[in-house]
């Protein structure tokens, strides 16, 4: 496992952290673990899956 935080998510899929945080919210990105600060920690490859889906279907 590849760890990502919120931030770096974020990044990846060009959104904003409270965009990530609702799509963990939502369970439509699971986070693997959480940090100290109680932030969701994602698998890269769980999030590279989302990101290709997310593209089929139209966009983030």
């Amino acid at each position: 496992m590849t760890p990502m935080t919120t931030e770096q998510v974020a990044e990846f899929l060009d959104v904003k952290v409270e965009r990530v945080r609702r799509l963990a919210r939502e369970n439509l990105l699971v986070a693997k673990d959480t940090d100290a600060n109680g932030e969701p920690i994602f698998d890269k490859t769980d999030v590279e899956k989302y990101k290709e889906l997310a593209q089929r279907l139209g966009g983030i």
